[in-house]
């Protein structure tokens, strides 16, 4: 149950792949479109979609106010304050370095969770060490003096910094309000909440005047609808559903080399060998986050914490990230 084998490694893969290449086809999307309906009418279309099908499968909409609420707020976070400002940034951060950027988010989420109540997180010196590690990294990525950083165009980073701590944000709160609602109902909610939030915040700036479709623009949006979106979260609930959490997460690590690969190969995006110290130590930060959890875990069983160490098997419940994925 644990292990990817055959049906769960193909969808595993798919996810590696085509969640990497989100990237690059956002990349090639803002190089065409205003950045913010770009982003809104993507999830707004895969949103109304997944709802579709959803119901015609069998699920059925939420019962509760307070599941509608909680899943309004959790798109929000996630994709009009997560994704949003990852495609703005890409105007100015190359699709590479925007995916590095976005590893971080298991940093951020490290913080949040320690920080607000309701959560087993703490911020121990071993996870003090991995954020600091990661800052180190992050730093590395615009510039690795001061007098380079001032230098820098930071709009990107910036908004690549805020986008991953709406994003982590919203996977905490989103672990801390659980829902009766089906997981893809769930997600469709969430594109469709936060991909009007957007679409309105491109309307407020005035962005139908620059709005012109091309057979760019276009195939942008399709694909990002299609396999970023549709696809891609499908394949994810599956290979959650038959593996362990814990490796599927890893998609997270491999991302960043897919897109840093294909925004070379395609769009002839620099890379340098400061890139790759770069995202081997933020990386290395969010590994050493997860160890570190996991030597507080089996410490907390070794002290006869946790009732369940007898049994040894890893939890089938994702985590935040995962599940706000």
């Amino acid at each position: 149950m644990a292990g990817l084998r055959g049906k769960a490694l193909v969808a595993y893969l798919v996810v590696c792949v085509f969640w990497g290449s989100t990237y690059l086809a956002i990349r090639v999307g803002v190089g065409v479109l205003p950045p913010f309906l770009f982003a809104g009418l993507r999830f707004l279309i895969a949103g109304v979609l997944l709802l579709a099908v959803a119901l015609a499968l069998g699920d059925t909409l939420p019962r509760r106010a307070v599941d509608w609420r909680t899943q309004a707020i959790v798109g929000v976070l996630l994709l009009a304050g997560g994704n949003a400002f990852v495609v703005w940034a890409e105007q100015y951060t190359a699709s590479g370095i925007a995916s590095i950027f976005v590893v971080t988010v298991a940093l951020w989420m490290a913080f949040f969770d320690a920080i607000i109540p309701g959560g087993a997180g703490d911020l121990n010196w071993r996870v003090v060490t991995g954020l600091l590690l990661g800052f180190f990294g992050t730093a590395l990525l615009v510039g690795a003096s001061p007098a380079e950083i001032l230098r820098a165009d930071l709009r990107g980073p910036i908004a690549l910094t805020c986008a991953s701590a709406s994003w982590s944000l919203g996977s905490v709160y989103s672990k801390r309000h659980r829902t009766e609602t089906s997981p893809y109902v769930g997600a469709a909610i969430q594109m469709i909440a936060g991909g009007v939030t957007i679409a309105l915040v491109g309307t407020v700036l005035g962005e139908w005047t620059h709005w012109h479709l091309t057979a760019k623009g276009v195939g942008a949006i399709a694909y990002l609808v299609v396999f970023g979106s549709i696809l891609g979260y499908s394949a994810y609930t599956y290979a959650l559903r038959h593996a362990s959490p814990t490796i599927v997460g890893t998609y997270a690590y491999v991302n960043p080399v897919i897109a840093v690969l294909l925004g070379w190969l395609i769009l002839s995006e620099p890379v340098t060998g400061r890139t790759f110290v770069a995202m081997a130590l933020i990386v290395g930060a969010v590994v050493w986050i997860q160890f570190s959890h996991r030597i507080a875990r089996s410490g907390g069983r070794a002290d006869g914490r946790t009732e369940t160490a007898a049994s040894g098997q890893p939890s089938d419940r994702p985590t935040a990230g995962q599940e706000a994925s």
